[in-house]
């Protein structure tokens, strides 16, 4: 049985995995837009892997006899001034739910609720990447620059960003099979 505290905790980090979702949508839109193709398809990929974030989340409550939220998503900014704004806020973005998590990792120490901790360990984890990951991309656009030349290399190094992210992904999923 979860707590209460607990219960609305998470519920809250429903929200703000899938409002991520959408966020990472609208920016892999106007990407697509721009003719970023392959920041657009690294985005797609990412809008669906904060899907799947926010779905552990449900499936979680429903296990320990909570009530998860289907969470009302608010409308995301459609507009950005550059690509490295666009992942200037992803950055931002990513450090928001670290805290978060962060946060909801203090609640389960605070309730002793050992259950959710081990469960949020598996976020932890995949922020600290997060984190790295949407730093790593600013760092190279920051280098590259943002000149007409320098939009097709940002893009070709968004596609390797996707390659590696989907290598990831399948590794994982063999190493869960196994």
């Amino acid at each position: 049985m979860i707590s209460k505290n607990m219960e609305a905790a998470l519920n809250h980090q429903i929200a703000l995995e899938g409002y991520a979702s959408q966020y990472y949508l609208a920016m892999a839109s106007w990407c697509d837009k721009e003719g970023m193709e392959g920041a657009a398809e690294f985005l797609h990929f990412q809008s669906l892997e904060e899907r799947e974030h926010m779905l552990k989340l449900f499936h979680y409550l429903s296990e320990v006899d909570g009530f998860a939220i289907t969470p009302a998503i608010e409308q995301p900014p459609i507009e950005f001034e550059s690509v490295q704004e666009v992942f200037s806020l992803v950055y931002e973005h990513e450090k928001k739910v670290t805290q978060s998590i962060n946060d909801l990792v203090a609640t389960c120490y605070s309730e002793n609720d050992y259950n959710t901790l081990n469960f949020l360990q598996w976020y932890v984890e995949e922020q600290r990447e997060e984190e790295n990951q949407a730093r790593s991309i600013l760092d190279k656009i920051k280098l590259i620059g943002e000149g007409g030349q320098s939009l097709y290399y940002i893009d070709k190094e968004m596609k390797k960003f996707l390659a590696a992210a989907l290598a990831k992904e399948a590794a994982a999923a063999d190493s869960e099979a196994q």
